[in-house]
């Protein structure tokens, strides 16, 4: 790629304000599902560049019930300024205070009448892990405290504490009481916050293609423009309805991570949280537990989902990074027979258990003979035919199989090969119901998966009635698979 020019200073506050006005938009989103999922302090409006709140008055997400939220957002057009001392106190350009002086003089106006609030600076820039203060900051709360308040006054982080107090213009005793409700939400890169977003749109029913993120962003860009700084719901049900954003139900999110974080995490009625548990740090070659950690393990993580979703989660939204084993996995833990309809985003568009189809789409069937032993082994061949590197692995180990099914759609395997989410299940019935008919003389079956995820959570949510089933992971390793579950069926 060209090296791109440095951008201008026009160009910055351009760059600047569409930060703005995406973080608003996911309030917005966020007051959306709430509503719908009936959560216990809902977002009920946004505000944005809101009067009388001091320097964190850029977004402002009102609950129904106090602390209500206010943000103050800070763009960088590179990574040269992370968030640490200098930066926080800083004097601005024109000698005007700090940073953080500012964020304490609208703590102080916020909190007056001893009104309850949550503070956070959000930004693109990376804490510093050098700054004795805010190397502390908890990545699960992004609080400071309670660690910056431990070490004591003479400590590297003692000091800090003093200069900072100095700085905003507070005592020590003042300036612990600031960073018990200041949140510092850092890192928030734009392909990050883009991920973020279209995933809480997703769970939240919506469409969430780039250009449906963006028009959201657009709409709420207008309202500032037309002097609107609070954003009801009623506004944003309007606005969802006339740009066409909504096509399914709020979800509650079940966020699995085995490759790479996931943004919704944090929003997350339960998070599965694998990543430092797999070998390699490329997401590319994570491919399996990295000991102590095992498959049984994760199995045991992953079907205490249900339980810990929480009454009434009878729509969920599956979201992160797994591969095909676990997605199977999850799929097979929220099982039709709970009545539970779960999606996963699949390019951009829901694939849902619950989206209707026409008939069940019977898959074309290759069969190999084995004759290893009395058990069936099923290769689900969509995106790409698996069958020498089955067959290879099948016979390299001796597994007591005797015969081996390779499942193809009608039209052979191949990239995109499953339209929609239609297809997915018209196909996914379509192989339960073949595999079905197929293992009735066979005690166990062996699975084995090439196809797209979608896929792989709707045949998991279908696999019942059959036998109990080994399923495979693709390990790229000189075995190639790897036996990561047992699925009683």
């Amino acid at each position: 790629m060209a090296d791109l020019p440095a951008p201008s200073s026009t160009g910055v506050r351009i760059a600047g304000d569409r930060y703005q006005w995406l973080i608003a938009w996911q309030g917005c989103v966020t007051a959306v599902r709430d509503a719908a999922l009936h959560v216990a302090n809902p977002v009920v409006a946004v505000g944005v560049e809101v009067d009388g709140v001091g320097n964190v008055d850029d977004v402002v997400l009102y609950r129904q019930q106090l602390p209500h939220t206010y943000m103050q957002v800070k763009y960088a057009a590179d990574s040269s300024t992370p968030v640490n001392e200098e930066y926080l106190l800083e004097t601005s350009d024109r000698g005007g205070p700090s940073i953080l002086r500012k964020l304490a003089r609208a703590w102080a106006q916020l909190i007056r009448d001893e009104t309850p609030v949550d503070l956070a600076l959000l930004s693109n820039r990376s804490p510093d892990a050098g700054d004795p203060l805010i190397s502390l900051r908890d990545s699960r709360t992004q609080l400071l405290l309670p660690k910056a308040a431990r070490l004591g006054p003479r400590s590297k982080a003692g000091q800090a504490r003093t200069r900072w107090a100095e700085g905003s213009g507070l005592s020590e005793e003042q300036l612990l009481e600031l960073l018990k409700v200041l949140r510092f939400d850092l890192a928030r890169d734009v392909q990050h916050l883009h991920e973020h977003l279209q995933m809480m749109m997703f769970a939240a029913g919506l469409r969430f293609d780039e250009e449906s993120m963006h028009a959201g962003a657009d709409w709420v860009a207008r309202q500032v423009a037309d002097g609107q700084r609070r954003l009801s719901l009623a506004d944003i049900r309007e606005a969802i309805k006339a740009m066409r954003l909504a096509v399914g139900s709020s979800r509650a999110v079940l966020s699995v991570a085995s490759l790479k974080p996931d943004p919704m995490a944090q929003d997350a009625d339960y998070a599965v949280d694998w990543v430092d548990h797999f070998e390699s740090v490329s997401e590319y070659t994570k491919r399996r537990p990295l000991a102590p950690a095992t498959w049984e393990q994760l199995q045991a993580d992953l079907e205490a989902a249900p339980s810990r979703m929480g009454p009434g989660s009878t729509a969920v939204a599956l979201t992160g990074s797994l591969r095909l084993a676990p997605t199977f996995l999850v799929g097979a833990a929220f099982r039709m027979v709970t009545g539970v309809d779960i999606a996963v985003a699949q390019r951009a568009q829901t694939w849902s258990s619950g989206e209707e189809y026409d008939s069940p789409l019977e898959p074309a069937v290759d069969e190999h003979r084995l004759d290893l032993g009395p058990d069936l082994a099923v290769a689900v061949a969509v995106a790409t035919d698996p069958t020498r590197d089955v067959l290879d692995f099948l016979r390299e180990q001796q597994l007591p199989v005797s015969r081996l099914l390779v499942l193809r759609p009608p039209g052979g395997p191949k990239d995109n090969a499953i339209p929609d989410g239609a297809a997915a299940n018209a196909l996914a019935v379509g192989i339960r119901d073949c595999v079905r008919r197929a293992c009735r003389m066979h005690p166990e079956i062996h699975l084995f998966q090439a196809g797209p995820k979608g896929l792989a959570l709707l045949l998991g949510h279908r696999w019942n009635r059959l036998r109990p089933t080994i399923v495979y992971e693709d390990v790229n390793a000189e075995q190639a698979y790897e036996k990561a579950f047992v699925v009683h069926a």
